[in-house]
């Protein structure tokens, strides 16, 4: 194996999940209860192969729970946050980052404990050698605060859903909202739900139509979208290329119940990508 195939990337639970099952090895940092749901998602990691030396467990907390309620017209998500708050800055040692390439962050309006070391950490990242990305989450206030544009610049690849991307920017245009966010180093990419996903590089922007299918469950479609992405953008494939990829493990994680349930193999995201190559180009 070479150095970057070796080294663990450090992720969030769904995503974390959705690259292990790519094939990207993975260490999860983060904090969770020592108690019945802190044991579970331990459990689940473990049995999918994720490096879980850099997670803490505190008797102090309760383990972070959400539950999706679903139907075939709309999702809502309730949240105790619990131990999800619980991650500081500081708890990403440099001895973790030592053993990475890649840091990812997800969740950023909830980790109210994180947020504002956020930037810190991900330039300690940067001059440690990796490369950086994020996905903001919804943000429960709604106020988008302007400390997310001053993150971003630490970001190489940030994430967010339309929904995040209005929110982040005020503009509901996806493609003018990219250009809103262009600062020189960040790559933005958006996921537009029924229509697809877009991102612009260098100039041109890149648009992927929603693959067709039948969802089962759209939780954590949107993390095993990142997963998709991040796994192919860090292979060094072309970023149209990893849009494909990225959108193939959205639509294939729909088709099973729970966020990891359906999520796909790498084979079986190119096998729908091949499947259905016309779905989208750069403009």
């Amino acid at each position: 194996m070479d150095q970057m195939t070796a080294r663990r990337r450090v992720l969030v639970a769904i995503c974390a999940m959705g690259l292990a099952r790519l094939g990207t090895p993975v260490l999860f940092a983060g904090v969770v209860g020592a108690d019945l749901w802190g044991d579970y998602c331990v459990g689940v990691m473990r049995e999918a192969g994720i490096d879980l030396a850099a997670v803490r467990r505190d008797p102090g907390v309760k383990t972070g729970v959400t539950v999706s309620i679903t139907s075939p017209a709309d999702r809502a998500l309730v949240t105790y946050l619990g131990s999800i708050a619980a991650l500081a800055a500081e708890d990403v040692a440099g001895d973790v980052l030592a053993r990475a390439d890649h840091l990812h962050v997800s969740s950023y309006f909830l980790q109210s404990r994180l947020r504002p070391g956020c930037a810190g950490l991900l330039h300690r990242a940067t001059l440690a050698g990796l490369t950086t990305s994020l996905d903001p989450g919804c943000d429960p206030a709604g106020q988008w605060g302007p400390d997310l544009a001053d993150t971003l610049r630490e970001v190489d690849v940030f994430l967010p859903n339309e929904v995040e991307l209005e929110g982040v920017t005020g503009i509901s245009d996806p493609e003018r909202a990219l250009r809103a966010l262009e600062n020189g180093r960040t790559l933005t990419v958006a996921k537009l739900g029924a229509r697809g996903a877009v991102l612009r590089s260098a100039g041109t922007t890149y648009r992927r139509l929603a693959f067709p299918v039948s969802p089962v469950d759209t939780t954590g479609a949107g993390d095993s979208f990142n997963a998709g992405f991040l796994h192919a953008w860090l292979e060094g494939r072309p970023v149209d290329e990893a849009l494909a990829v990225a959108a193939a493990c959205g639509a294939l994680s729909t088709q099973g119940l729970g966020g990891s349930g359906g999520q796909a193999t790498l084979e079986q995201a190119e096998t729908l990508v091949r499947s259905w190559p016309g779905g989208g180009g750069g403009g």
